[in-house]
């Protein structure tokens, strides 16, 4: 592919982005591209910094790496901006281009598809906890990536936004499926039950959205390596025994915690009360991440009349009112 010209725009945000590195020292600076560009015009603006390009396909990054730029492959395509930016610093903690607690600069097409508009300074220890790069391969190896970052997305969405209103809580056991369901059974009505794998698959936003409707009933879901949403509403029977939690997490997280340990799943859950999301591995929490905001409620406005001036008796004619 062609490489496309070093725009005018896109080159002031590129200074803004290496100004805030040094400024904040910030570690690194991450690039999401949509098409090759002139990567050795594009070290030059940068040429003591560690930079990470990021792209949907191999050919949007040709000749990044011989302008010792570090590249990271996304494994998904059709996904909003914040999924494959999102994808892009896991990915890149994973093959430890980046630290798990560092500080990175973003630029991306936040608002135009093709045209690289917003930066973003982010700080990785805020979401990714005390998650280490092993910990981080090793859930690469038993889950793919893709299906792990698809839980955790909605995951975040369904602890940050809640539904119509009022916070949700939840859980998700990925992987190791068989088995998980050996120690589960329906708390009633499967809302998945009967659906194609295709309709059931958690890397669609379709699904996505409708898990987000289904996480206001009782119960887990359990989904597939694959990402396929094996059941819901599910009641997760695993023994808690060698297991130790912090103090004020309820049953859904014992429960998490112990199918986590009996099997080589990874569950995820979502407080009700502060909407934070858990990771959890082998029994232990390796995974914590707090949401971004929770929606502002709004009420009508409430007026009433100071009870003063609604029950004091008005003076009569040719009086004047106290001061």
């Amino acid at each position: 592919m062609t490489p496309q010209k070093f725009p005018g725009q896109f080159e002031a945000l590129f200074d803004l982005a290496v100004e805030l590195c040094l400024k904040e020292k910030v570690d690194a600076i991450v690039l999401l591209v949509d098409g090759p560009l002139d990567w050795h015009a594009l070290k030059q603006h940068a040429p003591d910094m560690k930079v990470i390009v990021a792209a949907d396909a191999a050919e949007n990054l040709e000749g990044a790496t011989d302008a010792t730029l570090l590249t990271v492959v996304l494994e998904t395509t059709a996904a909003a901006v914040h999924e494959k930016l999102s994808q892009a610093l896991l990915q890149s903690v994973a093959d430890e281009l980046i630290e798990p607690g560092c500080s990175v600069v973003a630029l991306y097409s936040g608002f135009e598809s093709q045209r690289i508009d917003s930066v973003s300074l982010i700080q990785l220890a805020d979401h990714l906890g005390r998650l280490t790069v092993r910990d981080l391969q090793q859930i690469k190896t038993r889950v793919p990536l893709e299906t792990l970052q698809s839980v955790l997305m909605v995951a975040v969405e369904i602890g940050r936004e809640g539904r119509e209103g009022k916070p949700v809580g939840t859980m998700f056991v990925v992987g190791d499926h068989r088995k998980v369901l050996r120690s589960c059974h329906p708390q009633g009505f499967d809302p998945v039950r009967g659906y194609g794998r295709v309709d059931r698959n958690i890397r669609s936003a379709r699904v996505r959205e409708a898990l987000k409707e289904i996480a206001q009933m009782d119960g887990a879901f359990i989904v597939a390596s694959d990402g396929t949403v094996e059941a819901a509403c599910q009641y997760v029977d695993a023994p808690a025994a060698n297991v130790t939690l912090s103090k004020g997490l309820g049953a859904r997280h014992w429960a998490a915690a112990g199918i986590s340990r009996a099997t080589t799943a990874i569950a995820v859950t979502v407080s009700e009360s502060s909407g934070t999301v858990r990771l959890f591995q082998n029994g232990e929490v390796i995974l914590r991440i707090e949401p971004f905001r929770r929606p502002m409620k709004w009420k009508e406005f409430e007026y009433e009349r100071p009870e003063s001036a609604s029950t004091a008796p008005r003076p009569a004619r040719g009086e004047t009112e106290p001061e």
